[in-house]
């Protein structure tokens, strides 16, 4: 079976790219806290004052996930928009699909 993507709903695929993006926000801001650790300890011994580093560290992890999940929901909706004009010109995207089996697809048949 032939498909064709002729639009894509704005809104929605912004909010499953800012989630997308925010999980990926947060798994980069876990990945880098042991780095941002060690800086705040480097950086503790110059400073006047030492628990800024620490504080930087916790306000990144809280930071990065949230502004990488509103900048996907930006990015996804200005990239919606984007395709349903290119689509409009183009016809859109041709997917090839195929009809699966599943459990609730396939009747149950008894037997005595």
């Amino acid at each position: 079976m032939v498909t064709r993507f002729r639009s894509i709903n704005p809104v929605q695929l912004g909010v499953v790219s800012g989630v997308m993006y925010a999980l990926m926000g947060l798994l980069i801001a876990l990945l880098m806290m042991p780095f941002l650790a060690l800086m705040a300890a480097v950086g503790a011994n110059h400073s006047n004052f030492p628990a800024a580093g620490m504080f930087g560290g916790v306000v990144g992890l809280l930071i990065v996930p949230i502004l990488y999940g509103v900048l996907g929901f930006i990015g996804g909706i200005i990239s919606a928009l984007i395709y349903n004009l290119v689509a409009s010109w183009t016809g859109g995207i041709e997917v090839t699909m195929t009809h699966v089996a599943t459990m609730e697809t396939v009747p149950a048949t008894v037997t005595v």
